[in-house]
């Protein structure tokens, strides 16, 4: 058995974690581990991942829990800023966007 260190969770420039070698964010893994969801059933949402790196990213998560949490509450915080930013710049457009899909729904199951 080897005692090398593996690292399961990167950070990009950016700031943002990842699952190491994927494009998956550490934030979409912990959602689901914060659902309930099994490795196995994560693994269902994002098939790129292998078990050993959901496991993996879950331990990273764990070990680092206060300073993840700490990230993904800014992060949620910024989202919030720009959804509302979004909404006041560009209201008029969204309603009409909103209004064509809900238009578009009641077609499809008529």
């Amino acid at each position: 058995m080897s005692n090398e260190s593996v690292n399961y969770v990167d950070r990009t420039s950016e700031g943002v974690w990842r699952v190491a070698g994927s494009r998956v964010s550490l934030a979409s893994v912990v959602h689901d581990y914060w659902e309930g969801l099994s490795p196995e059933s994560i693994q269902e949402d994002f098939p790129s991942l292998t078990l050993e790196q959901i496991h993996g990213a879950i331990a990273f998560y764990l070990r680092n829990r206060v300073e993840v949490d700490r990230a993904l509450a800014e992060q949620e915080h910024s989202w919030e800023g720009l959804r509302q930013r979004s909404e006041r710049d560009n209201g008029p457009l969204l309603d009409r966007l909103r209004a064509a899909r809900t238009a578009q729904a009641k077609g499809k199951s008529a």
